[in-house]
């Protein structure tokens, strides 16, 4: 089996639409959708649209929880945009989506690690800085989730880890967002530092899993100035780069 994870769009349908078809070039049979698929200043109700046909095994974010369970004057500017562009039909697809899902008895899905969609699964963050995660602290956050595979997304950055007992836990990396800065637990910056868009590719065979972190070329330019005319200069620059201005 292939499969192809997903996540982090965050409306960007340019970068959406090359991982789909560079997904279905390399033969994945499925591909899962990790969340924080909308929010951003470039193109959430056309992204929703795209999607929502497709049936895809789907998580929320962070983002998605925040869409719906907070007031608009409380939003940051990302989800005020996407909460501004939303129609009923594509706030019920969100409501509907797990925060949690197995894909089968040996892959979970999960947006940040399974019980916190704001946690950093591989990473720590502090006063320092942002660093990789020792691996026994990989180990807590997986808690009794006994899967083979763990997929998770929200730091945008693409990594993964293999645990001594065969078990694997994989971020993807963001479709559709290379670098963003954040002030939790202490503020810091994630950047990829180049402006592709990534997602991982996933194969079983012989009783293993072997990953691909894929890293691809689409039209950012065309999605930097859709951020440049929504007012977000800074998404452009990321968009443009994979840096934080």
């Amino acid at each position: 089996m292939r499969i192809a994870a997903l996540s982090d769009i965050h409306g960007n349908l340019p970068a959406l639409e090359a991982v789909l078809a560079d997904a279905r070039r390399r033969g994945c049979e499925r591909i899962v959708n990790l969340g924080d698929i909308l929010s951003g200043p470039l193109w959430p109700a056309e992204t929703a649209d795209r999607l929502m046909p497709l049936g895809l095994p789907t998580i929320r974010g962070n983002h998605e929880r925040q869409l719906l369970e907070q007031p608009p004057e409380r939003m940051g500017a990302s989800d005020r945009h996407a909460h501004a562009c939303l129609d009923a039909g594509q706030r019920a697809w969100l409501e509907a989506l797990p925060a949690t899902l197995w894909l089968d008895d040996e892959v979970f899905l999960c947006h940040g690690t399974p019980g916190d969609d704001l946690e950093y699964f591989l990473e720590d963050v502090d006063e320092s800085g942002t660093r990789i995660a020792p691996v026994e602290r990989v180990r807590r956050r997986l808690g009794d989730i006994r899967a083979r595979v763990v997929l998770c997304g929200h730091t945008h950055t693409q990594r993964m880890l293999r645990l001594d007992d065969g078990r694997l836990v994989v971020n993807p990396g963001s479709v559709g967002l290379q670098a963003f800065e954040w002030d939790r637990p202490f503020p810091h910056t994630m950047q990829m530092h180049t402006p592709h868009a990534r997602y991982a590719v996933l194969e079983r065979s012989a009783g293993d899993w072997s990953v691909d972190l894929v890293s691809l070329a689409y039209d950012w330019e065309l999605a930097a100035r859709q951020a440049e005319r929504n007012g977000r200069a800074e998404w452009a620059h990321a968009l443009r780069t994979g840096r934080m201005a």
